[in-house]
């Protein structure tokens, strides 16, 4: 699954690599299950990182991630636009139409994009826009600029993906509620998961989704919150099994390969994939949050 490293962009030193073997997982995913958050990284030969990135990654392209999905048992994948290609989304489309509609995508747009350019990202696959506001990865724009893309893609029907900080949650709550579309929080708002999951922090976040029934969450990225690490991220899952539990028409599962900008160590998928029943311990549960959730989201326009 492994690809060479391209000569045009070195990767940063500290930079890991995904997982070059990962493991069959035992827990069989249901059939049509989406893998709702992942990405591809150039190769960057063919598709050249954006000048303004923030890090230099491995190349990580569609063939890799189509081996994954196959590997893992996997039907779908949702390819989430890499802050490091910026607002250049050839990588992506090449990977969704590659895909044959087996995927859908989220765009990373700025607010002069024009229609066309949007016609043709919504005709390869594109569903959603992505606003980051890391400032490790992004810098976060005025308001006004997010809502004039929100205004653009009104009439394709698109939602906004939004990955923030906890903390930065509570400053930015009234622009968050003020978007009109779906919102689908990446990886549940980044929590402290040494905080209780019934404290402050993850409380504000899930009164959040209580109050506005437009916002989802993304239950990944376990090896990107927890402090207790793998195997098992015993501290991260119960923040996942709450929200799977309280909004179960409202959360979608996703592996976050190729883990971009993880240090320490590099999660195995099918090690992920096996955490799924505590995530979600019904069959119910696991099929609102692995196939009817996303297919209701991306696929809408299919049987």
């Amino acid at each position: 699954m492994s690809e060479p490293l391209t000569a045009a962009f070195t990767p940063d030193a500290d930079w890991l690599a995904y997982h070059p073997a990962p493991s069959r997982p035992t827990f069989r995913l249901p059939e049509g299950a989406v893998d709702a958050h992942c990405h591809v990284f150039g190769p960057g030969a063919t598709f050249p990182f954006s000048s303004e990135r923030k890090y230099t990654p491995c190349d990580a392209g569609k063939d890799a991630l189509f081996a994954l999905r196959d590997h893992l048992g996997v039907s779908r994948n949702v390819i989430v636009q890499a802050t490091c290609h910026g607002a250049d989304n050839r990588a992506l489309v090449d990977a969704l139409l590659a895909a044959d509609g087996r995927a859908r995508g989220v765009a990373t747009v700025r607010d002069d994009v024009t229609d066309t350019e949007l016609a043709d990202l919504h005709a390869a696959g594109v569903r959603a826009v992505r606003f980051n506001f890391v400032r490790r990865l992004a810098t976060p724009r005025p308001d006004r600029y997010y809502h004039r893309i929100v205004e653009r893609i009104a009439s394709l029907g698109w939602h906004v993906v939004i990955y923030f900080e906890a903390a930065d949650l509570a400053p930015r709550w009234d622009f968050f509620t003020s978007l009109p579309t779906t919102v689908v929080v990446d990886h549940m708002g980044r929590p402290d998961v040494t905080e209780p999951v019934d404290g402050q922090g993850f409380g504000l976040f899930q009164r959040l989704l209580r109050e506005h029934p437009n916002f989802w969450s993304k239950v990944s990225c376990p090896e990107r919150l927890s402090v207790a690490g793998p195997p098992g991220y015993p501290d991260v899952i119960p923040f996942s099994a709450a929200l799977v539990r309280a909004f179960p028409d409202r959360v979608l599962w996703g592996t976050d390969w190729p883990h971009p900008n993880m240090r320490g160590h590099m999660p195995d998928d099918g090690a992920l994939v096996d955490l799924i029943p505590q995530l979600a311990p019904t069959e119910e549960l696991r099929t609102r949050l692995l196939v009817d959730n996303p297919h209701r989201l991306y696929w809408s326009d299919q049987p």
